[in-house]
């Protein structure tokens, strides 16, 4: 059964449209540094159930929200929400996208000028919970040489068995508590056996918008069964049959400079 639920938000003042128990949160829009266009933000799962196949679908405004410029929309970039937690996402939206626009031009002006608007809809299935034993046992954000921005860490499988394409989703957020920015890397090689652990490095993008960033979250996931149940806070589900791994860990940033981490090409 798949689930569509409607939130609206505009460019200078949020306002959503209660229509259940989960909610998008923290959104905003913004211009990277190459000039594309991201509404970012994250879906809570407020029920005692999983989220999977989580879409969300922006319909792009401009001043008064009558006139649609254009659709886009994007998935979470964590596969499967479980309760109390967050999936963050990415709506990009281009020059291609934008070309198709007779205002193309005059949209992106607007977006500059903090004119946009947008509506979100979310849409979903309920699935099965997933054990959480893939753990990001320590991380760090630093800048390099170039002025790039990379949380680099350590994840490590508590699980019994080997755990298959692990990946690490990083949410940045601002001094207001929106998000900044978001970032997914997987470790290399993706799996890891039991007890292992593996460092990961991971750029995050737009350096000029997330040079504020106040803290960052951090969840691992991966598609594998594990035998140790952890839970996030709040949730009491019995975990039954083949699931994956989830995690997540919250950071405070103190930005430290360094010039060991090279691994982002300077913009």
């Amino acid at each position: 059964m798949m689930v569509c639920v409607a939130f609206a938000t505009a460019a200078a003042a949020v306002s959503y449209q209660e229509a259940s128990a989960q909610s998008i949160e923290n959104d905003q829009y913004y211009i990277g540094d190459d000039g594309t266009i991201h509404i970012v933000g994250e879906v809570r799962n407020n029920l005692d159930v999983p989220l999977i196949g989580t879409v969300i679908h922006a319909t792009i405004t401009y001043d008064d929200g009558q006139d649609t410029i254009l659709t886009k929309e994007a998935r979470s970039l964590v596969n499967i929400i479980m309760p109390n937690m967050r999936g963050p996402f990415d709506i990009i939206i281009t020059g291609t996208d934008s070309d198709a626009y007779a205002d193309s031009v005059q949209f992106k002006d607007m977006a500059d000028e903090g004119r946009m608007s947008y509506v979100l809809n979310l849409e979903y299935d309920f699935g099965e919970p997933k054990n959480q034993v893939i753990d990001v046992t320590e991380s760090s954000l630093v800048e390099d040489r170039y002025g790039n921005i990379v949380v680099t860490g350590t994840v490590t499988n508590r699980g019994d068995i080997t755990a298959n394409t692990i990946s690490i989703v990083a949410t940045i957020y601002d001094d207001t508590e929106n998000v900044a920015a978001v970032a997914r890397v997987h470790t290399e090689p993706d799996y890891l056996r039991a007890g292992e652990s593996a460092f990961f490095v991971m750029p995050i993008p737009d350096k000029k918008h997330v040079s504020d960033a106040s803290k960052y979250d951090l969840v691992a996931e991966s598609e594998e069964y594990a035998a140790v149940p952890e839970f996030p806070i709040g949730t009491a589900i019995i975990l039954i049959g083949t699931f994956a791994a989830y995690v997540t860990a919250t950071r405070i940033i103190r930005i430290p400079t360094t010039s060991l981490i090279s691994a982002a090409d300077p913009k």
